[in-house]
């Protein structure tokens, strides 16, 4: 199984930026724990801070890959474009937050992500990722 897990801005900061908010690990030395987790899986990284390279990024693995899990940062309450993204990739894409946007800033509280992502995990840290490659290695329902 190939998952691609895909984090937008200013996620190359974690472990220093806002510490009492996101936490004080990278999330580099995260990846290193979620493969020893999931031996299964082949993981593949990106993160960026450019909006259209979050698209590409979306484009090349919703086509290849087993599922995505994206946290799209900032640009999820204004990036139409990105929801365009995943409505156009057959791979199911969960939508995953460190931190609770609904207790935040109201205008966090839109999001264009959302209704495009298979699922949405908000607030739960970065057990968050964990809890998507659970839920993306489970089988599909078949009817």
């Amino acid at each position: 199984m190939e998952i691609s897990i895909i984090n937008g801005p200013n996620l190359n900061l974690l472990g220093k930026r806002e510490t009492t908010v996101y936490g004080d690990m990278s999330f580099e030395v995260f990846m290193e724990q979620l493969k020893k987790k999931f031996p299964q899986v082949t993981f593949h990284y990106y993160q960026t801070n450019i909006e259209g390279e979050l698209i590409d990024a979306i484009q090349k693995a919703g086509f290849t890959h087993d599922g995505i899990i994206l946290n799209p940062g900032g640009y999820t309450h204004t990036s139409v474009a990105l929801g365009d993204a995943i409505a156009a990739v057959p791979a199911p894409v969960i939508e995953v937050h460190i931190s609770n946007v609904h207790a935040r800033e109201e205008f966090r509280h839109i999001s264009h992500v959302s209704a495009k992502a298979r699922g949405t995990i908000i607030g739960l840290g970065l057990k968050g990722y964990e809890l998507a490659v659970t839920f993306l290695m489970e089988p599909v329902p078949t009817e």
